[in-house]
């Protein structure tokens, strides 16, 4: 439903709540429609999977709501799909997220459903071997899926024995060793208020907010028990693997070390890499992989950032016979940016089209919350929606330059997926790769 405001105005009405027991969230109260949206997260994520166990935050985030309180999966999601309330969970690199959204009339419901699914989940048995078995199910779909062996496959060449370099949903070896213990340790460790952030967008007044949250997130332990997260830069470039897999079109993922959100370099960065690949039909590796060449049906890369590392990444398909044709043109863009920067017209119109972008990224109420709630895991001021656009405008030409040398100047991190014989997926002049299969 849209929001009817615009991000200055709303960045003019965002609230920094306090509840009268302590709980803080970011909060814009808005009546245009009948709606409130929330977004939050706890600090953790699947760092907190023990590393001989990846998987296990993401099989807490799926079985959370499979009966809570005096109820049990069955009852429990009846009476969401009664009441319209959409409700869900998720265990990415760095934080446990949870989203809720509902009509107002059914906001007391709704807060009371999470505040069970977040304090008394029964993690019975029964279900979370249906769980375990639907995770189990999508694991095997991804084994043949090239994308998803790129990616993970990129992970691990980029970080290593690193927490990130292990998949957040875990692994067919992993997930079938999961216990309720695991869970439960997980669940215990993780979800606290120290490190809780909220932002919620919606018709509701602040007096009602603040006890809506005191009473749904109040009885969570005070301080969460995690283990510490080293800083990881990804490997240095250039290097290069092959996963063999029989399928019709070969998938490329490819990327390097990145500029972390807090770093002086970043604005730079972003808006360039938007110059090279992220900006659709307009960007660089799209005109020269897919205008010119005719090698792929799309490509793109985008800035990937974490709380301990950062990365830039790609992904691309084409034929196997000319995968080798495609990494080549990607490496050689790539290079040519690195070396010679975009022009004065390129960054003026990136930094155009990323201004109004914000418009539209911000145009419904459950858009600008997890903008906010962004905006607070990167530890920005609560006014930053009115000030990105300064900041994108402050950009220069030697910024970026400067911010696409660091990027691209040493080449790629690139994992081929497709049919062999390897050669067929491979430049004859190729490095070879030097990470551990």
């Amino acid at each position: 439903m849209p929001l009817a405001t615009t991000p200055s105005h709303a960045a003019a009405r965002i609230q920094h709540l306090i509840s009268p027991g302590g709980i803080e969230a970011w909060f814009v109260q808005d009546a245009t429609v009948p709606l409130i949206a929330m977004e939050y997260a706890f600090g953790g994520g699947a760092t907190q999977d023990p590393a001989d166990k990846p998987g296990v935050g993401h099989m807490v985030a799926s079985l959370i709501d499979e009966g809570s309180g005096d109820l049990d999966s069955k009852t429990f999601h009846e009476r969401l799909d009664r009441r319209a309330i959409e409700l869900s969970f998720a265990s990415n690199r760095d934080y446990f997220r949870g989203s809720l959204r509902m009509l107002k009339d059914s906001r007391d419901e709704a807060f009371d459903l999470l505040r069970m699914a977040l304090t008394s989940p029964h993690f019975d048995g029964a279900d979370v071997e249906r769980i375990r078995a639907q995770v189990i199910s999508g694991l095997r779909r991804e084994s043949s899926n090239p994308t998803a062996l790129a990616s993970r496959k990129f992970l691990e060449v980029a970080f290593g024995d690193h927490a990130y370099g292990r998949p957040a949903n875990g692994t067919l070896k992993s997930v079938p060793t999961i216990n309720t213990a695991d869970m439960k340790d997980y669940f215990r460790r993780v979800l606290a208020k120290d490190t809780l952030r909220i932002a919620v967008v919606g018709d509701v007044d602040p007096a009602t907010l603040g006890a809506l949250l005191d009473k749904t997130f109040g009885g969570l332990p005070a301080k969460a028990s995690l283990t510490p997260v080293a800083d990881v830069e990804a490997a240095r470039p250039p290097q290069r693997a092959f996963i063999p897999l029989d399928v019709p079109q070969t998938v490329v993922t490819f990327g390097g070390p990145g500029i972390k959100r807090h770093e002086p370099d970043f604005m730079a960065g972003y808006v360039v890499n938007h110059i090279l690949g992220g900006g659709g039909l307009s960007s660089r590796l799209y005109k020269e992989v897919r205008e010119k060449r005719g090698l792929a049906y799309s490509v793109y890369e985008s800035l990937l950032w974490m709380d301990r590392s950062a990365i830039f990444i790609g992904n691309t398909g084409t034929r196997a016979d000319r995968a080798g044709e495609t990494v080549d043109a990607i490496e050689k863009e790539i290079r040519r940016i690195a070396e010679d920067g975009p022009t004065q017209q390129e960054l003026d119109e990136a930094k155009s089209y990323l201004k109004g972008s914000q418009m539209l990224a911000l145009d419904t109420s459950s858009k600008l919350a997890s903008a906010l709630l962004q905006y607070q895991l990167d530890k920005l001021p609560i006014d930053y929606i009115e000030k990105r656009n300064a900041i994108v405008d402050a950009v220069t030409l030697d910024d970026v330059r400067k911010a696409a040398r660091r990027l691209w100047g040493q080449g790629l991190l690139t994992v081929i997926v497709g049919r062999a014989p390897q050669a067929a997926a491979q430049p004859a002049a190729a490095t070879p790769p030097t990470a551990k299969n």
